[in-house]
C-alpha cells in the first residue's frame, strides 16, 4: 500500500520512493580494510610479535644440540632373473611409484627398529638414553617398577619409539637413491645408527625375500607327497588290471601330450602274423589248385623247364634220328629199330613223368587247402581274443592316462619345488649403500636464524588471527568505509566523540560538533530532487547511540541557515528531547494521537531562533496503536503546512514496531550507529525492518567517533576546523 504525503507547496512525496543507491566506488579496497585493522590493533600486534620473536630465542638457547647423520642408498626396482619361477622375483608390470612408497613406510617400519636396537645392543645402552634426553636412571626405574617380563617390553617398546621418532627417510625425486637421517645428541651415535638402519634394512629385505618362499616350499613338499602317493597307486593298478585281463604289451610310445599309447600286443602281433600266415596259404592254395588243373600240353608246358622237358629234348633227338634213319635206311635195319625202341622207352618215361607230376600237384592241392582251413580257424580265434583284449585295452589306457597325468603334474611340481629352493638361497640383492655416514662436525640444530625466522612468521599469524579475531568479537561498525560495505546504506556524515554538552558545541560553529552536523545537513541536501527532506526521523539500533543529539543537532543547524524547524519528540516510550532542551513534557505528541486536534496548543518554544518542540508528552499504555493510525501522518501533513522542515526523533529500532511505523509517515529516515556499537548482525536486522515497512532511509550517521579513528581519516579526511586554527593562531 502507497501512501503519500502532501505539503504547503503543493508537492507530494512517494513513500515508497527508491533508496539511496550506494555508491560502490566508495567501497574501500579489501587490502586497505585489512591495513585498517592492522593500524587499529598495531600496539597488540606488535607485542604479539616481539612475544614470539623473545621465546623462540629462549627455547633456542635453552635447546640441547641435535647431530644428524646420513647414509644413502639405492634402492632397484627390479632383480636379476635366477629363475624362471613367476612370483619370485619383482614384476615390471608393477608402478614404480607403489613400489618406491612402499620401500619407504618398510624403511620406517618396527621391525628395521627392533633389529637396529638388538645389533647395537640399545636396550640397556645408558649412553643412547642420554643422547637422546632421557634420564639415564629409566631403565633401572622401569625394572624396579614391574615384573622382568614386562620390564623387558617397557624398555623394548621405549626404545623403538626413540628410534622412529627421530629417524627420517628422504627419497631424492627422481632417482633411486633414499637418505636414511638419524638425529641424537651424540654425533658418533647417530652415524652408528643411521649405517645399522641401512645394513637392517638391507638383512630385513633379504630375509622377507626368503620367507617369501618358505610356504611355498613347505605346501610344494606336502603336495609331492601326496602326488607321489598318487602316482604310485595309479601305476599299480593299472599293471595289476593289465596282468588281470592278460595285456601284454610289446611297444609303447608317448603321444604329442606325454601319454603312454599301447601300439602292439601279444594278441595284435599273432593277429598279424596269422594273417600274413593266411595270405601265403591262400596264395599257396591257389597256385597248387591252378596247377592240379593243367592236364595233356598244359602240364607239359607247364614242365618243360624241368625233367619232362630234358625227356622231351631227348626224344626230340632220338626222332629226328630215327627220321633220317628210316629215310636212309629199311625199317627192319637193327639201327631204325634201336631208334623205334628208345623213341617208345621215351614216351613211356614222359607220360609217367606226367602221371607223377599230376599225382604231386593234387597232393600239394590238398596240403594248401588244409593249411589253409587251419589258418582260418585259428584267424578266427585269434581275432576273438584281440576284440577281447582291445576291449580291456580301452580300460587299460585309460588308467596309463591317469598314471600319465599324475606323473606329469608330480614332475612340473617337483620342478617348480627345486627352482623355488634355488630361488630362495640365491638371496639376490637390489639394495646398496652409495654413501655411509659420518660423524657429523656440525650440530644440525637447533639454527638460531631458522627458528627466530620462524617465530617471526608465528608471532605474525597469530598476531593476524588475534587482530581478525578482535574484529569480528568486536563486530562493532568504526569504520565508516565499512557502512556501504556492510549495510549498503550511504554514509551520510560522522560525528566526534565528545564529553561536552551538545547544545555548548552547536553554539560555536566553530566546533568540530557543528562541523559534523553541518556536513550531514548538507549531504541530506542531496538526497532528494528537491534539497533537504521536508520530514525525517532520526533512529537507530539502541538507546544510547546518540539519536536524539543528533536530531537537536540537525534542528539546529537547519535553524541556523534561516529554516523555520519544528522537532517533534517521537520516543512516547521514553522521551529524551524534553530533558536535553529543558522544556516541559506534560503534553505533547500523544495528546495529539489520542484525539487532541488542537496541535499548536502542543508547540513550545525551542532552545533557538526559528526551532519549535513538541515533547513526547506522557506515556501511553498503547504506543503502537496510536502510531499505527493515521493521526502521525495527518499531523506530519499539517506541520508541513507551517514549517519549512519536521525533525522527528524516534525511538529505538529494537524489537518494537514505534520506528519502522514513524519511518513511513515521514520523508526520510536518517539511521545513527554508534562508532563500535551495535553488532553489524543488529543493525541490518533493524535497517530492514524499516525497509519492510515502506520507509526509505536517507543514509547513516556514524556518531561517537574516537580521535584516534578520525585521526587516521580512511579515507574520509575528517579533520574538524579546517581553516579555524589558522585565524586562531593569526
Amino acid at each position: 500500500m502507497t501512501s503519500t504525503n502532501s505539503f504547503s507547496d503543493g508537492s507530494y512525496m512517494d513513500m515508497q520512493a527508491p533508496v539511496v543507491p550506494v555508491n560502490r566506488s566508495a567501497v574501500p579496497p579489501l587490502l586497505l580494510q585489512y591495513w585498517n585493522t592492522v593500524l587499529r590493533w598495531r600496539w597488540l600486534m606488535m607485542g604479539i610479535v616481539l612475544g614470539a620473536i623473545v621465546i623462540g630465542a629462549v627455547i633456542t638457547l635453552f635447546m640441547s644440540p641435535q647431530y644428524s647423520a646420513e647414509v644413502q642408498i639405492q634402492v632397484e626396482r627390479q632383480q636379476k632373473q635366477i629363475t624362471k619361477v613367476e612370483g619370485i622375483e619383482a614384476e615390471s608390470s608393477a608402478p614404480d611409484l607403489e613400489f618406491y612408497a612402499t620401500q619407504y613406510a618398510l624403511l620406517e617400519a618396527r621391525p628395521i627398529a627392533e633389529r637396529v636396537a638388538t645389533s647395537l645392543r640399545l636396550y640397556d645402552s645408558v649412553q643412547f638414553l642420554e643422547a637422546h634426553g632421557v634420564a639415564p636412571d629409566t631403565f633401572d626405574a622401569m625394572e624396579t617398577g614391574q615384573a622382568r617380563g614386562k620390564a623387558a617390553d617397557a624398555k623394548k617398546a621405549m626404545v623403538v619409539g626413540i628410534l622412529l621418532g627421530h629417524v627420517e627417510i628422504n627419497p631424492i625425486r627422481l632417482s633411486k637413491l633414499i637418505n636414511i637421517r638419524y638425529t641424537s645428541q651424540n654425533p658418533e651415535l647417530s652415524s652408528r645408527i643411521a649405517n645399522e638402519w641401512a645394513k637392517a634394512y638391507i638383512a630385513e629385505s633379504m630375509e622377507r625375500q626368503y620367507a617369501s618362499t618358505a610356504d611355498a616350499r613347505k605346501f610344494l613338499e606336502r603336495r609331492l607327497v601326496i602326488l607321489r602317493d598318487r602316482l604310485d597307486e595309479s601305476e599299480r593298478v593299472a599293471v595289476s588290471y593289465a596282468a588281470r585281463s592278460g595285456i601284454v604289451s610289446f611297444s609303447d610310445t608317448k603321444d604329442a601330450d606325454g601319454r603312454t599309447v599301447t601300439n602292439q600286443t601279444l594278441a595284435s602281433l599273432r593277429l598279424e602274423e596269422l594273417a600274413a600266415e593266411l595270405n601265403k596259404a591262400t596264395a599257396a592254395r591257389i597256385t597248387a589248385e591252378s596247377r592240379k588243373g593243367s592236364v595233356g600240353a598244359n602240364v607239359t608246358e607247364s614242365v618243360t623247364g624241368g625233367a619232362i622237358a630234358t625227356l622231351k629234348a631227348q626224344r626230340a633227338t632220338v626222332a629226328a634220328d630215327y627220321a633220317r634213319k628210316t629215310v636212309q635206311l629199311d625199317e627192319r635195319n637193327p639201327q631204325v629199330q634201336e631208334l623205334r625202341e628208345q623213341l617208345r622207352s621215351l614216351d613211356e618215361a614222359i607220360a609217367q613223368e606226367s602221371r607223377r607230376i599230376t599225382l604231386t600237384r593234387q597232393t600239394e592241392y590238398q596240403e594248401a587247402t588244409n593249411r589253409e582251413r587251419e589258418l582260418r580257424g585259428e584267424l578266427q580265434q585269434i581275432k576273438q581274443e584281440y576284440e577281447a583284449e582291445r576291449t580291456a585295452n580301452i580300460q587299460y589306457a585309460a588308467l596309463l592316462r591317469d598314471a600319465d597325468t599324475n606323473r606329469q603334474i608330480y614332475d612340473a611340481l617337483l620342478q617348480r619345488y627345486k627352482e623355488i629352493g634355488v630361488a630362495g638361497q640365491v638371496g639376490v640383492n637390489n639394495i646398496s649403500v652409495v654413501q655411509p655416514a659420518i660423524v657429523p662436525n656440525a650440530p644440525s640444530s637447533p639454527k638460531l636464524l631458522l627458528n627466530l625466522l620462524l617465530a617471526l612468521c608465528v608471532g605474525l599469524i597469530l598476531a593476524g588471527l588475534t587482530a581478525v579475531a578482535l574484529e569480528q568479537i568486536d563486530e562493532g561498525i568504526d569504520n565508516p568505509t565499512d557502512v556501504e560495505t556492510l549495510l549498503g546504506l550511504p554514509l551520510l556524515g560522522v560525528t566526534p566523540m565528545t564529553a561536552d554538552d551538545i547544545l555548548s558545541n552547536l553554539k560555536d560553529v566553530k566546533s568540530p560538533i557543528y562541523d559534523a552536523y553541518f556536513t550531514l545537513m548538507s549531504n541530506l541536501s542531496f538526497s532528494t530532487n528537491h534539497g533537504f527532506p521536508k520530514s525525517i526521523s532520526v533512529t537507530s539500533t539502541r538507546p544510547n547511540e546518540g539519536k536524539s543529539s543528533s536530531s537537536v543537532a540537525l534542528a539546529t543547524v537547519l535553524a541556523r541557515t534561516g529554516k523555520n524547524v519544528i522537532l517533534v519528540d517521537g520516543d512516547v516510550r521514553k522521551p529524551s528531547v524534553n530533558g536535553l532542551l529543558d522544556l516541559k513534557n506534560d503534553r505533547g505528541l500523544t495528546d495529539f494521537l489520542s484525539g487532541n486536534d488542537d496541535w499548536r496548543s502542543l508547540v513550545q518554544t525551542g532552545h533557538a531562533a526559528n526551532i519549535s518542540v513538541i515533547s513526547a508528552g506522557r506515556t501511553p499504555p498503547n504506543a503502537a496503536e496510536l502510531l499505527t493510525g493515521s493521526r502521525l501522518a495527518e499531523l506530519v501533513q499539517k506541520l508541513g503546512e507551517v514549517y519549512d522542515h519536521i525533525v522527528i526523533d524516534a525511538p529505538p529500532v529494537l524489537g518494537m514496531a514505534d520506528a519502522p511505523l514513524i519511518g513511513r509517515s515521514v520523508e526520510a529516515v536518517v539511521y545513527v550507529v554508534e562508532s563500535g556499537g551495535p553488532p553489524i548482525r543488529g543493525v541490518r536486522n533493524s535497517t530492514q525492518r524499516i525497509l519492510s515497512a515502506n520507509a526509505k532511509i536517507a543514509g547513516v550517521i556514524l556518531t561517537k567517533m574516537s580521535q584516534r579513528s578520525m585521526s587516521y581519516g580512511y579515507g574520509y579526511g575528517y579533520g574538524y576546523g579546517y581553516g579555524y586554527g589558522d585565524e586562531k593562531e593569526s
